[in-house]
């Protein structure tokens, strides 16, 4: 077993609860992490045989590009979309952060986290 990850990500996008969010827009950061069995790409030296991290790059920046008025909602998304389109993923972490979140005070940024197994994942299509 083994790990691929993509750490710092950064989008613009019109995430948020309140409407000036919505129409304001702000920065986010994105990390995610799969576990996935890396053995087989190590010994070959095969890309088809990893997860691609641009494949896992370009669905974080589709679901960063649909608004959501929750984190929770974008994050989920994206966990989702990554278990649905790469079934080499045994587990998802997905983690995002807004910048300087409108709470009347000081604070650098929000974070929210959501992390899956593939049988939690597959427990939850039964549910939907």
């Amino acid at each position: 077993m083994g790990q691929v990850s993509l750490e710092g990500m950064e989008f613009f996008a019109y995430h948020g609860f309140h409407k000036e969010e919505q129409m304001i827009g702000n920065k986010y950061g994105v990390d995610v992490v799969v576990d996935t069995n890396l053995l087989n790409a190590a010994i070959d030296d095969d890309l088809q045989k990893t997860v691609d991290y641009t494949l896992l790059y370009n669905i974080i920046k589709e679901e960063m590009a649909t608004p959501s008025k929750l984190l929770e909602n974008v994050a989920q998304r994206v966990l989702m979309k990554i278990m649905a389109k790469i079934p080499a993923v045994k587990r998802c972490k997905v983690v995002i952060s807004k910048f300087n979140p409108p709470i009347g005070g000081v604070c650098f940024r929000s974070k929210i986290t959501i992390d899956r197994s593939r049988k939690e994942y597959e427990q939850l299509m039964l549910e939907v």
